[in-house]
Order: C-alpha cells, then structure tokens, then sequence
C-alpha cells in the first residue's frame, strides 16, 4: 500500500543514558520513552549502540537480524504508528556491524552499516565496516543515515541532491563535544538540509563522559532544537519546504565540485 508523502515530519530524539551490555532494560526504558513521548510523532530516534553502549555488545549475547531487538522495533514501530530508528550492533556473515536501523510501522526494515570505524577508539578490531552510503526514502522525504565518526568525513556525507535530511546517532564522549556540535552545523550549511545529531548522555563503564548535546540544525544551519547535556527527549518538525525554499533561494549546488567516491 502506498502511504501518503508528508510535508512535515515529526521528529522525538531521545538523548538517553544506556545500560551497558543490557539489551532488555535498554529496550525496556526506551519504550517507556517512546510510549510517554512519542504520541503522535513520525520518527522517533534513539542513540548509536542503543542497546549496549559503544562496544558493550563484546560483553552480552549477540543481536542478530532477526531477533530480539528487531522484533521488538517491529511491535512497537506498529503500535505507535511511527519510524523507529537508532543503531545497534548485529551479527552479519562478516562479522559484527553498528548498524542503523531504519523500522517502519508496516514491518518495513531498512539499515545502513558504519563506513568509518573509529579506530583510536577501537572500534576497527571489533566491526566490520560498511562500503555503501544509503538514503532512505520514506513518505516523500529522503533521509541519509550517518553514524557517529562518519560526521568527521564530509566528502562522505555530501548531498550529492539525494537526501533532504542527514540523520547521525552517535555516542561521542564530552571532551570532543565542540567538534560534535561545530560539525553538524557545518555539514547543514554545506549541504543546504536539515542536519539531525541524537547522542546519547551519561557514563559508560569504562569511565567516558557522554554530555548529550543533541540538536537539530535547519538548511540554514539554524539550530531548532537543542536538548543540553542531561538525559532526555525533545520533539521537533521539520519542513520538506524549508528545504525547497533554501535551495532554491541560495543555488550554490550547482558550482560545487563534481567527483565520485572510489
């Protein structure tokens, strides 16, 4: 069944603290999130790993396409009559992935796996990473998903006049937190979209600081939502016009730089 294109889209991002290596109170906290904020909305957005936290999937069971997690994202997606969307770590045939997952409320699964692995981090010894940048299209608009170190690649980010919104979910500690929010400005300006960065709060076991700094930035790299640096969840709507309007009032795709991603 074709479902109708929105000329607004109602966004939650839900800046939540996670439990480590728990996929079931991480689940089950988000719900109640979802449940109690959510009503009404389009798309609702959890954190990078938001089952595990970053890299806490080494110390509890495996996530797979069809398990837990998914099946869960599928009841809930349809029951509230709306996207649901974060990254989570999955066991593939190469090896386990962070990726995003993209739930829609017809049972619909799109995903994208991080290109860029953090590797002063870790995060190349225990992932795989993804070769294929994804848009997805959904009711008219269309949404480029990003995960948290791809923020740092704009040749990897750029519009090439295929998304109107850039969707990162992260877990990016508090000390670099100037570039977090100085970047995903810079990739709306850029890129002339709206740019939505959901980062998760709190501390993880290792001793990292999460200081949340969630925000929505508009075409004009206006931010329109900010949520600060404690655990929470903020509503948004974004304008498919707004978009239109921008780009059409201020052309400077068309003399950016033409190449392609080898």
């Amino acid at each position: 069944m074709m479902m109708q294109s929105l000329k607004s889209l109602r966004c939650l991002l839900v800046q939540s603290e996670l439990f480590w290596a728990d996929a079931e109170a991480n689940r089950h906290q988000l719900e109640l999130i979802a449940r109690n904020q959510g009503f009404d909305c389009d798309v609702i957005i959890f954190p990078e790993t938001f089952t595990s936290g970053f890299l806490g999937d080494a110390e509890a069971d495996p996530e797979t396409m069809d398990g837990a997690t998914l099946d869960w994202m599928k009841t809930l997606a349809n029951e509230l009559d709306c996207v649901l969307c974060g990254s989570a770590a999955i066991a593939t045939r190469q090896g386990p992935a962070n990726r995003f997952l993209w739930v829609q409320p017809d049972g619909g699964v799109e995903f994208y796996d991080k290109s860029h692995l953090f590797s002063y981090g870790g995060e190349d010894q225990r992932y795989v990473a993804g070769t294929e940048r994804k848009v997805i299209h959904y009711r008219g608009w269309r949404i480029c998903p990003q995960i948290c170190y791809d923020l740092r690649f704009p040749a990897w980010c750029r519009n090439r006049d295929d998304y109107d919104v850039l969707l990162f979910v992260a877990n990016w500690p508090e000390p670099r937190m100037a570039a977090w929010t100085t970047l995903l400005k810079a990739r709306a300006v850029e890129n002339q979209s709206y740019v939505i960065g959901v980062n998760r709060s709190g501390k993880d076991p290792r001793g990292l600081e999460y200081a949340g700094g969630s925000i929505v930035c508009d075409p004009l790299g206006t931010t329109v939502l900010d949520l600060g640096v404690e655990q929470g969840s903020g509503r948004v709507t974004i304008e498919l016009a707004k978009v239109t309007e921008v780009r059409k009032q201020l052309p400077f795709q068309q003399d950016a730089d033409d190449f392609t991603l080898n």
